[in-house]
């Protein structure tokens, strides 16, 4: 989930310092709130108090929302009508019955029973609400056991957070959807390998939802984790001057708890999405089973082992002129069951392990080859490594469209493409990104730009340039291209080695200082050898 840098104007210049200012304090706000509720977490692990934490977060956003909309209706004069659900659901607001309310938890916060009492606030929400349904924890705060007042602090400092729209044209929801976003990447980085489960690098996110451009139609993430994709998904649409109502959202997670972080993501956005019934493993209970998605964005668990497709699945129409996808990794189980989703104009952007672009292990590499000679490879990116809290195994982005032929894309002339049938981009984004932390690189906004400019100057779309290959970077290859390199389709055998600038220096002037500098080194080494041998013979070893 890419940002896009304000408009200047002519007045640019003088409002270009408030912002700046504004999201220093956001940060140091959001920091601040972070540092308190880690400090309250005690023994409870961190993938179970992320839970407690966020449902908080979530508990006051909606209270708070629903406090304006009530008083909204009294200065209406429609005093009467405060307890109506329907007055608070025709403006998008959920209505909470007066022992939910973020006010009552917070004047019962020291009592003794207050984990109970959070319980079933949150359960009388989601009962009041049918949108809401499976969204919210079930009697998870009592089972916790977390210390009273411990819990009660962790109320206090959820209260600071002030959901009112900001002066710079924040609204409540942008306001605690990044609070909110904010907690999912820093409890994926103290998680490890589980943050996996449920969160995606930001950058990640946000390099997908740029390069297939989700402007229109149906959008779908068959391993949706906590839904970053499709809160990017509707920003990349805002950010535009899109109209969020032009998509309809499809997904499904399998982990009950990271389902319900999703819905709790998504209704705090004012998202509308339909993520099955149920939490429900994508292979074995397919809650979209008629779904031909325009746009498919996902970062599946990487290599994961006996998912027992290839056991139990072996008939399934998802494999329908492919081999079946080995037992003992799915991530051509991942692939395909994508492409069997998408519409005949679609385009699917999605993570795997580097792995995947050369394996030839168990049938994989015929499959991969099939994929290719259906020309459904559109581009693929070599990613830097360090992206992801999660792993540390080399990841890729694929993007694959059921169609290369020329596209009108209605409503965005801007956006349509050449015929690029026979022809794959292969992007090396290995160099690019930049350290934030001693183990963690990110993609800067101009990484992201940069990719994003060259792919869609490839597909033709007109604000994006003529495009051209560049050594080391980007090459645009055939269907003989990559049959020649056996099916292979890692970026860094088709972009070739950057070139070297040449700074006019003669060569044999760069000789001479050269050979200078060794015989100068060669001279200090003697030296230092000498000294050393005479430190030696001083303490008796040696002649």
């Amino acid at each position: 989930m890419a940002k896009k840098s304000t408009t200047k104007t002519d007045a640019a210049p003088k409002k270009s310092k408030a912002p700046k200012k504004e999201t220093k304090a956001k940060k140091s706000f959001e920091q601040t709130l972070w540092d308190t509720a880690d400090k309250l977490r005690g023994t409870v692990e961190s993938s179970e108090y992320k839970h407690v934490v966020l449902s908080l977060i979530f508990l006051k956003f909606v209270s708070d929302r629903f406090e304006r909309r009530r008083a909204e209706l009294v200065a209406e004069g429609k005093a009467n009508y405060v307890d109506m659900v329907e007055f608070y659901t025709m403006q998008n607001v959920f209505y909470l019955p007066e022992d939910s309310r973020w006010s009552t938890i917070v004047k019962q916060a020291k009592q003794d029973d207050i984990a109970v009492r959070i319980d079933s606030a949150l359960h009388a929400v989601e009962k009041s609400n049918p949108s809401l349904k499976g969204a919210l924890p079930d009697n998870y705060f009592s089972r916790m056991g977390i210390d009273v007042a411990k819990l009660a602090a962790l109320i206090d400092s959820i209260n600071n957070i002030d959901t009112v729209a900001d002066e710079q044209g924040e609204s409540e929801q942008d306001i605690v959807g990044r609070v909110y976003e904010y907690f999912l990447g820093k409890f994926a980085a103290t998680e490890g390998k589980g943050g996996g489960e449920f969160y995606t690098p930001k950058c990640v996110v946000n390099l997908l939802a740029e390069m297939i451009e989700p402007y229109s139609g149906k959008i779908y993430d068959p391993c949706c984790g906590s839904g970053g994709m499709f809160v990017q998904s509707v920003k990349f649409i805002t950010s535009h001057s899109g109209n969020q109502k032009d998509i309809s959202i499809y997904g499904q997670e399998q982990t009950s708890t990271t389902y319900k972080l999703a819905k709790m993501n998504l209704a705090i956005r004012g998202i509308s999405a339909n993520l099955g019934e149920v939490p429900a493993d994508t292979f074995f209970k397919d809650q979209h089973p008629d779904l031909k998605a325009d746009y498919i964005l996902a970062n599946p668990p990487f290599n994961l082992k006996a998912w027992r497709g290839a056991d139990e699945l072996t008939d399934d129409p998802r494999w329908s002129g492919y081999d079946v996808p080995p037992a003992g990794n799915a991530n051509y189980g991942w692939i395909l069951h994508m492409i069997s989703k998408l519409s005949e104009s679609g385009v699917a952007g999605f993570v795997l392990a580097n792995g995947s672009m050369s394996t030839s292990t168990s049938g994989e590499g015929a499959i991969r080859q099939k994929i290719i000679e259906n020309d459904l490879v559109d581009c693929m990116i070599a990613l830097p490594g360090q992206l992801f809290y999660t792993t540390q195994i080399p990841v890729c982005l694929w993007f694959l469209t059921k169609s290369k032929k020329a596209r009108q894309v209605k409503g965005h002339s801007e956006l349509n493409q050449r015929d690029r049938v026979g022809e794959t981009l292969f992007i090396d984004a290995r160099n690019h990104g930049t350290m934030v932390d001693r183990t963690h690189k990110e993609l800067t906004e101009a990484d992201i730009a940069e990719i994003a400019r060259t792919y869609h100057a490839w597909r033709g779309e007109a604000k994006d340039g003529e495009y051209e290959d560049k050594p080391g970077f980007c090459k645009s290859s055939t269907l003989a291209d990559i049959q020649a390199n056996d099916y292979v389709l890692t970026p860094g055998r088709y972009v070739g080695a950057a070139a070297i600038e040449d700074d006019g220096i003669p060569f044999e002037t760069k000789m001479n200082d050269l050979t200078g500098t060794l015989y100068g080194q060669m001279e200090e080494a003697k030296k230092l050898d000498e000294a050393i041998r005479k430190n030696l013979e001083a303490l008796g070893y040696g002649k």
